[in-house]
């Protein structure tokens, strides 16, 4: 603006002091400084990152508000939620602790089949055939199908009469039922919940003391398990009275029974995938609610460790926030988290000034996701209030999707640039086009106000559309490292811009200076400019978008409707031009050919010394070729820190 501001000064001084009219002199500097000035700047932003969300929207990631892609952009740290994403999400259970001894379900003895009886008495009831909601609870019940039994055994009947459901500040999941031997209260949850909840521990029928050995005994299993990558559930049961009521103050007094170890693949692309994120300079937790030793194990299946600590969620309520935000430099996994704890963490990034995603897909997952900068629900299997609170829901549930996602919210800053750079550089070139012309001639500028407005209308619209909206051309890993808003919005945008107002000032100069010596009709030399400057701008669009249809037609409608105002009597007239004879259309054509070609060229050396540059910003190496995406029109990229929108706080989040 001071630019164009201190332009404009300059024509109409240049003009007063040469004797012009005022009112000529001033419509002039008005004209250039309306047409220097980018009007398409804000729809061409808008129309690109609704191009991008469409692109996803054909790739399984449906974005709720288009400006979401902006921070999609600058995400430089995920929260993944391990079940579904990081594994496949086919929970079953592989093997069975009971009385000392581990057992694969399709061989259990007595004992362990009465400790997956016992499971299956503290599972909901599925009725009309209906699934089980929780993955858990469905792979109990299969478990119980493949070893052939049922609720039932041992009780010489079941039906149950009452439930308290599961809840990650509960820990536990207790059903009540009835018996023809009376009622019977079973629980299943997390080893380090029940445990405490049991008094004795059944072991080859004797009822024993569960003493600081046996309790010992119990958590070397566990941990044994977990660091195997299983998940772990301690069940266990005790008769009860008649009361048909259930409350937590009833969970109590209970039979340790035995262990149930739960196996969760996790994908084979899933490792691939965050090694690549990572290169890309974007950090990945996993937060989950499984046992630490559950948690580190996966981890190191995922590479998501690398000298990091496992946090728990207990040592979290430990930490004051100055104390979390210190940590959270040096942990890659937070287990045993409670919704709570998720919201924490989100708040602590962001405090820190990390730009974060998270990815969830259960109700207790909504806060977080409504308090991250961009939120990720999984469409499959997520309930409609992590949906409801996310900016993207991914419909397939795969990693890959979620980095489809990322990947294309830095693509769009590489479209912005050049659109950009095409709008401030050409302004840039009329300006100094208009200014040189204006001090030399003592007539005025070479251009007249309607000329100048008639550039903006070919070049500012239209063109830069094509530009911001067309798919990204290159994939590379080092152009999905190199781009991004603090990359494509810096030092490149600048050179950009110079670059190719330098070269439209100069295309513009030799097409008039030309038309000065091959022709003395009023207004030749004047045309001649126009079609220099205008064919420069649309040619370096077309040597920036030509793989892409869009721009092509863009570029050359624009050419088109330039010859059809110039040749045409009555409306070359008005615009102040001359029709042109092959000479004149030679010259302009030839000027901006030459400055299109010249783009390319001079730019050849500048692209490895700014991308070390950025490099050395950002501290990032180079992209894993690993990383693959899907669809044809796979994305450039780049990093670093806007909101999705404007976000509550933790506690209303929570609220």
């Amino acid at each position: 603006m001071p630019l164009v501001l201190g332009s404009g000064a300059a024509v109409i001084g240049a003009g007063l002091l040469r004797g012009r009219p005022l009112s000529q002199t001033l419509g002039t500097g008005v004209s250039l400084a309306v047409a220097a000035v980018p009007e398409g700047l804000p729809i061409v932003a808008t129309a690109a990152q609704y191009s991008a969300a469409r692109r996803l929207s054909r790739r399984n990631a449906l974005v709720r508000n288009p400006g979401t892609i902006e921070a999609l952009g600058r995400v430089d740290v995920l929260c993944f939620d391990k079940t579904g994403t990081l594994t496949e999400g086919r929970i079953k259970l592989h093997r069975v602790w009971a009385a000392g001894s581990e057992q694969p379900v399709e061989s259990l003895n007595a004992c362990g089949r009465q400790v997956l009886a016992v499971g299956l008495r503290a599972t909901p009831e599925h009725h009309n055939g209906e699934p089980l909601a929780h993955p858990t609870d469905r792979a109990i019940v299969d478990g119980g199908l493949t070893a052939g039994l049922g609720a039932a055994l041992g009780t010489g009947g079941w039906r149950q009469t009452g439930e308290l459901p599961f809840e990650p500040s509960r820990g536990y999941h207790a059903v009540l039922g009835r018996t023809p031997a009376g009622q019977r209260l079973a629980v299943k949850g997390a080893p380090e919940t029940v445990l405490p909840l049991c008094s004795h521990l059944d072991r080859d029928g004797a009822v024993v003391p569960l003493d600081d050995a046996a309790r010992r005994a119990v958590d070397a299993a566990v941990d044994r398990l977990a660091r195997h990558g299983y998940r772990v559930l301690a069940v266990a049961e005790r008769d009860a009275s008649g009361r048909r009521d259930l409350h937590q103050d009833r969970i109590e007094r209970l039979r340790f029974i035995g262990l149930l170890a739960f196996a969760d693949p996790v994908r084979d692309s899933a490792a691939a995938a965050i090694r690549g994120l990572r290169a890309a300079g974007i950090d990945v937790l996993m937060l989950t609610g499984d046992h630490p030793s559950t948690a580190e194990a996966i981890a190191g299946d995922l590479d998501l460790i690398e000298g990091r600590r496992v946090v728990t969620g207990p040592e979290l309520d430990l930490l004051s926030d100055p104390q979390l935000d210190k940590l959270l430099a040096h942990a890659g996994v937070f287990a045993r988290v409670s919704p709570d704890h998720k919201v924490r963490i989100v708040a602590a990034l962001r405090r820190t000034g990390r730009v974060v995603a998270v990815t969830g897909d259960g109700a207790n997952d909504a806060p977080a996701i409504r308090l991250a900068d961009v939120g990720v629900a999984l469409g499959l299997r997520g309930t409609n209030a992590a949906k409801e609170a996310a900016d993207v829901v991914v419909t397939d549930d795969r990693i890959e999707t979620i980095i489809d996602a990322i990947v294309e919210g830095r693509a769009m800053w590489a479209s912005v640039r050049d659109a950009i750079a095409m709008l401030l550089g050409g302004n840039l070139g009329e300006i100094a086009f208009t200014v040189g012309t204006g001090l030399l001639l003592p007539g005025g500028p070479a251009l007249n106000a309607r000329q100048l407005l008639l550039v903006n209308l070919l070049t500012d619209m239209l063109p830069s559309l094509a530009l911001a909206v067309r798919p990204p051309a290159s994939a590379t890993p080092d152009a999905l490292l190199s781009e991004g808003p603090d990359a494509s919005l810096g030092s490149a945008l600048t050179r950009d811009i110079l670059l190719r107002g330098g070269l439209t000032a100069g295309a513009g100069m030799a097409a008039w200076l030309g038309g000065r010596l091959t022709g003395v009709m009023p207004g030749r030399a004047g045309t001649v400019a126009l079609v220099g400057i205008v064919g420069a701008q649309l040619g370096q669009t077309l040597v920036a978008g030509w793989r892409s249809p869009l721009v092509v037609a863009a570029s050359l409608g624009s050419a088109a409707a330039l010859a059809g105002v110039i040749q045409t009597p009555g409306v070359s007239h008005f615009f102040g031009c001359q029709p042109l004879g092959p000479v004149g259309w030679g010259i302009g054509l030839g000027a901006a050919a030459v400055a299109s070609a010249a783009a390319p060229l001079i730019s050849v050396g500048l692209p490895a010394r700014w991308q070390a540059d950025v490099r050395s910003r950002s501290g990032a190496t180079q992209l894993s070729p690993e990383l693959t995406l899907a669809g044809p029109d796979r994305p450039p990229s780049g990093a670093t820190a806007l909101p999705a929108r404007s976000r509550s706080s933790a506690a209303e989040a929570i609220g």
